[in-house]
């Protein structure tokens, strides 16, 4: 198939290209090629800005992936230049768009957050995340109807991705694990390789709707004792770090994002390696000499 990606070179985006350059897909990048300019030097590139999409006109995919939509109006103008050049818009949303952070088994029909009165759709604060999210993932089913797909998921772990990456580290060089979320935090996240597999999934095979990209929930502690197993002799996990790199209330104020219902995903086609073996990958990519970036809060 003949794929867009816009983005396509950080992270999780830099997965979802090799996945798609392996499966024989013809990929082009749409970015301002700021970012790993280097990578890819086979595939077709078009540098632009998302404000302004214009150089997107004369091209025609059957499927666009969406690794780097946030501000409302740089969708929008996406949207609209593509409306009638490609066939699954495919976006990366978050599970922050839910407006329940305490209800435990949310499916995808949960309520989600509403758009603030005069909140504007050119600018990004923290504050606005989710509900850009929202907001996006309605215009772009407005726009393109059945043929999207909107893609929720959290801490995204692996090669080239900041979350967890101090764990990796850790295990890699022999130091205890840090964690400042309480022992009985639950918890949710995926392998950055099985969800750009579940990216590119659904769109080749042209699937629609919402979907929790997530793991089963389990518990920061059941989760520390996997990533342990991946070394031997590992060190205890210190509970009291002096940075906080999860960000969690201890109060239980965002339990319920991280208890989400993954059944539609995994109906989908999701699939899920088991968390010792991506603790594993990740301490062998960290002792190749690689580093993970640094987390974006």
């Amino acid at each position: 198939m003949r794929l867009l990606v816009l983005g396509g070179t950080k992270n999780l985006g830099r997965h979802v290209v090799e996945a798609a350059l392996l499966d024989g897909h013809e990929v082009t990048l749409f970015n301002r090629g700021q970012t790993n300019p280097g990578l890819f030097p086979s595939v077709r590139r078009i540098v632009g800005d998302r404000a302004a999409p214009e150089a997107l006109a004369d091209g025609e995919w059957d499927g666009v992936i969406d690794m780097s939509g946030l501000l409302v109006r740089d969708v929008s103008l996406s949207a609209s230049v593509l409306r009638d050049r490609c066939g699954q818009y495919t976006y990366m949303s978050s599970i922050a768009v839910y407006a329940s952070k305490t209800t435990p088994g949310m499916t995808e029909s949960a309520p989600l957050l509403p758009w603030p009165a005069d909140a504007p759709e050119d600018h990004f604060t923290m504050d606005l995340y989710g509900p850009s999210k929202v907001r996006n993932e309605s215009l772009l089913t407005a726009t393109f109807g059945d043929r999207t797909a909107a893609v929720r998921s959290g801490f995204v772990v692996g090669p080239y991705n900041p979350d967890f990456g101090n764990w990796g580290w850790a295990l890699a060089h022999n130091l205890p694990l840090e964690c400042a979320a309480r022992p009985d935090q639950p918890i949710q996240y995926i392998d950055a390789r099985d969800l750009a597999a579940f990216l590119l999934h659904l769109t080749t095979n042209r699937i629609p709707g919402p979907f929790n990209a997530v793991s089963p929930t389990h518990t920061m502690t059941e989760l520390a004792e996997a990533w342990r197993s991946a070394v031997p002799d590992p060190q205890p996990v210190n509970w009291s770090p002096t940075e906080d790199r999860f960000h969690l209330p201890h109060d239980g104020t965002n339990d319920g994002t991280f208890q989400l219902n993954n059944t539609n995903a995994l109906h989908a086609g999701l699939h899920l390696r088991p968390h010792e073996q991506i603790a594993r990958d990740y301490v062998t990519w960290i002792q190749a000499g690689n580093t993970s970036p640094d987390p974006p809060h």
